[in-house]
């Protein structure tokens, strides 16, 4: 008598997958690639996760970076542009060490952020902790209307403004 198997679908996908990875390390041999670490300048580029909220005073741009110092990163603004820059390292280079699987990206990354015109480049601030990067942009100053309080009768115009109309008025062309 025969047995079911239940089929799964996905099987097919890894072992493809697998396929692939094992065929990884024979590629790399035949183009050259060998030993070379995957934070080189070969390595694929990567861009960090990062969320953006925004709140009545600012906005807060958080973005994780796990295995980074704060001196590893660079911030800039300019033209409404927020730029986070910066490199991870590959640092288990080790002749010792043979990876079977490298999943975690490596090499320079670069993020750029086109924020709204109003807001204060000159006060935004970062914090970096346990690999969460924090931005707090804030938020300029928007311009308030001018309520104009409107009062029944004539309003009489000051002296000097009629005095500047009358003597433009009688000067000779």
């Amino acid at each position: 008598m025969a047995t079911m198997m239940r089929w799964d679908p996905f099987q097919d996908l890894r072992s493809a997958q697998d396929e692939m990875a094992q065929m990884s390390p024979m590629l790399a041999h035949a183009l050259g690639l060998q030993g070379q670490p995957q934070g080189s300048d070969r390595a694929t580029a990567w861009a960090p996760a990062l969320d953006i909220s925004e709140r009545k005073d600012a906005y807060l741009v958080a973005v994780e970076l796990p295995g980074l110092k704060a001196e590893d990163l660079d911030i800039t603004m300019e033209d409404g542009l927020l730029t986070i820059q910066g490199e991870r390292q590959f640092a288990h280079e080790s002749s010792e060490q043979q990876f079977h699987r490298v999943e975690r990206r490596y090499g320079a990354f670069r993020r750029s952020i086109t924020l709204p015109a109003h807001v204060m480049a000159e006060g935004i601030q970062a914090s970096f902790q346990d690999g969460l990067l924090q931005i707090l942009v804030p938020k300029a100053e928007e311009a308030k209307a001018k309520r104009v309080q409107v009062r029944p009768g004539r309003t009489e115009i000051s002296a000097a403004s009629s005095e500047g109309a009358s003597s433009q008025d009688a000067t000779p062309s």
